[in-house]
């Protein structure tokens, strides 16, 4: 009932086995894995060898990457490169959020310049002039609250027919904290020019 192999069988398997090549196994490696080839195995010396072996090295390879990914971001806000900005610049919302403001005049932008002229003319000291000075200075802060109240409620209106199902926390702060910047000044550069539709 139990027959057993017969010697031709057995011959031809142990050819067959003799015919594959064995590759060497490395002691140190697990069973049935091959040992690595040259390249493989120096470029893993390498990479090994270019681990920092001290805290000093290592603190120093930190700050040097930090300071190439740095250097990366000041490019992006630069060139408008959406894949090395900040985070706080990252997105589609980001991004339409900036070119609404950029694509309209805003009183806040005009601050700086501002304020720099009402302190020039505060210096001058003659009768009622100082008053005047200080009812300019009134004027121009309530232009830039009305001024920034218009563009928070029409930008909110324009994210939500734009982003309808979207998280947009923190969005319009964003915006509103570049119409302080004066427009050759932002960062990152302005994409659309004025009056062009965002």
């Amino acid at each position: 009932m139990f027959r057993s192999r017969s010697k031709d069988e057995q011959a031809a398997a142990a050819k067959v086995t003799a015919d594959q090549p064995q590759q060497p196994r490395d002691p140190q490696a697990p069973k049935g894995r091959p040992t690595p080839k040259r390249s493989e195995a120096t470029s893993q010396r390498r990479s090994l060898a270019g681990t920092p072996t001290n805290r000093k090295d290592a603190v120093k390879r930190q700050r040097e990457a930090r300071r190439v990914d740095l250097a990366k971001q000041r490019e992006a806000l630069a060139s408008g490169d959406e894949r090395f900005l900040p985070a706080r610049d990252k997105g589609p919302i980001r991004r339409f959020a900036r070119d609404f403001v950029d694509s309209r005049y805003s009183v806040a932008e005009f601050f700086l310049p501002l304020a720099v002229l009402i302190l020039i003319l505060s210096m001058i000291n003659k009768g009622d002039f100082q008053s005047l000075v200080l009812l300019l200075w009134l004027v121009v802060i309530l232009l830039i609250v009305i001024n920034s109240a218009i563009t928070a409620i029409s930008l909110k209106r324009a994210l939500k027919q734009r982003f309808p199902d979207e998280n947009l926390r923190g969005a319009v702060p964003y915006a509103l904290m570049r119409t302080l910047q004066m427009r050759r000044l932002r960062l990152p550069k302005p994409k659309v020019k004025r009056g062009e539709r965002p």
